[in-house]
């Protein structure tokens, strides 16, 4: 993934870096009496990816609790698994879906109906996400709690009732997801053993599926520091398999100012707190939203909001922009539509414009822009900013179309029209709720412009080849970070991250790259997963906590 995207035959590591790539002769003449010598039985080795938006430490967090549908090919057989988890469930705790997944992944291309969500959990309280438009309680867990057709539901949100008047247990986004987050905020937590657990059980899922590092965009529900224990318990270890960045997500609507001036006086952006690893667990920033009166939903089922209707929105983001600016603070903005980043263009502009350029000196970029447009593009290129795309549209493009028209989505977002700018481009997923956190179906989409269903939404001159796609998730996504000069590309002196895959990325058939995955996954030279002819250089993982964990039936992607 160099500049001439190279093809080497051999690859040589020291002291954590790549030493030199070239042909076999030429590696096999550094051998010295301590080299330990890997044969990759002519498979490829690729970049380690990095995930430019990712939602590691919450993952984490809960991922020994989730009942994963990533991946799975029909609605029977997710169905299955959730009886089946209900049945070994105990008292005290839900069956939890937290997304990742799309009903047109499923061979019945629909969703699940309240009926068959309550025949197959009975009486274990249950909740299913699909990304953040809406969700799933069956009749436990309205039960328990105390939901009735008289319960108010948050601004921008509603309980769905049928034609009797009684609640079917559907919750829905419109758009605001704020009845979705507060229902997953109202589930039993784990406890820290469990949690710190999971963490390492969801960055050892990662890192087979070829996974290296990632940019985590904070989240809702998941406040700094107090809910990050379970990755900062593997950085004070020095046991970090990952290289993670992250920026911090104010949680407190109208206080957020005060949260980020809170932040910055404790914190320090650079600061790394793995103590083996560089860039193992370093603070990069603020975002991805940075004033929620700001934020543009990216729930496709609902119509469009504005932010003219928020008369706020501009004082706050100014506010809170000026701050990091003047501290010295990168900063990401979750935006989705066209609309949304011309009218916070608008603001950027004006704060460059009084600082004298000081925000284009900075790193930034906005999240998302499906449908940003070409003067968009010019004006974020003007102020030095970035994008990170993610394959949102994959688990909801379908709904797009539906709402949008099928000429929109041709360039939501417009990928290729932004590398042909020479804008700088990270990708990633968005995981773990509005998409799947597995790379592969994310590379699948921007390659073929297929949904996870297999609609195609990309027009052809906004589809990427595989090479351009494989730039965007691990140069491109260096940049996000600030790390360009030490990651991306095996080049000599960068970091030895990099993975050998199950098949040649560059040869199969289209619709296989879904299927790819780590055989063998390497951080800074050092072995972090293995498989196949490299599963004796797996390293030990403990028993997947607590006994009941859905993670210990089913693992994490379903195959």
């Amino acid at each position: 993934m160099d500049e001439h995207r190279s093809f080497k035959e051999a690859i040589a590591v020291k002291d954590g870096k790549v030493l030199k790539v070239g042909r076999n002769t030429e590696i096999e003449e550094l051998q010295g009496s301590n080299t330990k010598i890997l044969n990759a039985n002519g498979r490829t080795i690729i970049p380690g990816l990095n995930d430019s938006h990712l939602h590691l430490t919450r993952g984490g967090r809960f991922y020994n609790a989730e009942l994963r549908w990533d991946g799975v090919k029909t609605l029977k057989r997710a169905l299955e698994m959730l009886k089946e988890q209900a049945q070994r469930t105990p008292e005290g705790q839900w069956v939890r879906v937290i997304g990742g997944w799309s009903p047109f992944q499923f061979e019945e291309k629909r969703f699940p109906t309240p009926e068959e969500i309550n025949e197959a959990t009975r009486d274990v309280p249950t909740y299913i996400l699909f990304l953040y438009s809406r969700g799933w309680l069956n009749q436990a867990g309205l039960d328990l709690l105390n939901i009735n057709e008289n319960t108010k539901a948050p601004m921008g949100s509603s309980f769905e009732k049928g034609a009797n008047g009684k609640l079917t247990g559907v919750l829905l986004a419109e758009p605001n997801p704020a009845i979705l987050y507060a229902h997953i905020g109202s589930l039993p937590p784990l406890t820290e053993a469990q949690m710190v657990n999971g963490t390492k059980q969801f960055y050892r899922e990662l890192n087979s599926l070829g996974i290296t590092s990632g940019i985590d965009a904070g989240g809702g529900g998941h406040k700094f520091p107090k809910d990050y224990t379970g990755t900062k318990a593997l950085a004070d270890a020095g046991k970090m398999p990952i290289r993670l960045s992250y920026y911090l997500f104010p949680q407190n609507k109208g206080a957020e100012y005060e949260e980020f001036q809170e932040w910055m006086a404790n914190n320090e952006v650079g600061h790394n707190g793995e103590i083996h690893l560089d860039h193992g667990y370093e603070l990069e920033g603020g975002g991805e939203f940075l004033a929620w009166s700001a934020g543009d939903f990216e729930n496709f089922l609902a119509p469009q909001p504005l932010l003219e209707d928020r008369p706020t929105w501009r004082k706050d983001l100014k506010r809170i922009v000026l701050l990091h600016v003047n501290r010295g603070w990168p900063f990401r903005i979750h935006a989705t539509y066209g609309e949304t980043i011309a009218n916070m263009l608008d603001v950027l502009e004006e704060i460059n414009e009084e600082t004298s350029g000081k925000l284009a000196s900075e790193r930034w970029l906005f999240d998302h822009a499906e449908t940003v447009q070409e003067n968009e593009l010019n004006r974020i290129k003007a102020l030095n900013g970035g994008i990170a795309i993610q394959a949102r549209m994959a688990y909801a493009g379908e709904y797009f179309v539906e709402r949008y028209g099928a000429e929109k989505a041709k360039q939501a977002p417009p990928v290729k029209k932004m590398i042909d700018m020479g804008l700088n481009v990270g990708a990633g997923t968005d995981g773990t709720r509005v998409a799947s956190y597995n790379p592969w179906p994310a590379l699948y989409w921007l390659i073929t412009g297929k949904t996870a269903g297999d609609f195609q939404i990309a027009g052809p001159s906004n589809r990427l080849s595989r090479e351009e796609a494989l730039h965007l998730y691990t140069k491109g996504s260096a940049w996000i970070s600030k790390e360009e000069d030490v990651k991306g590309t095996l080049e000599q002196g960068m970091y030895a991250d990099f993975v050998i895959l199950s098949e040649d990325y560059f040869t199969v058939p289209e619709k296989q790259i879904n299927d790819l995955k780590s055989v063998l996954t390497v951080v800074g030279g050092k072995v972090v997963y293995g498989d196949k002819e490299f599963e004796n250089l797996n390293p030990d993982l403990p028993e997947v906590i607590p006994s009941w964990s859905p993670v210990k039936f089913y693992g994490g992607y379903q195959r």
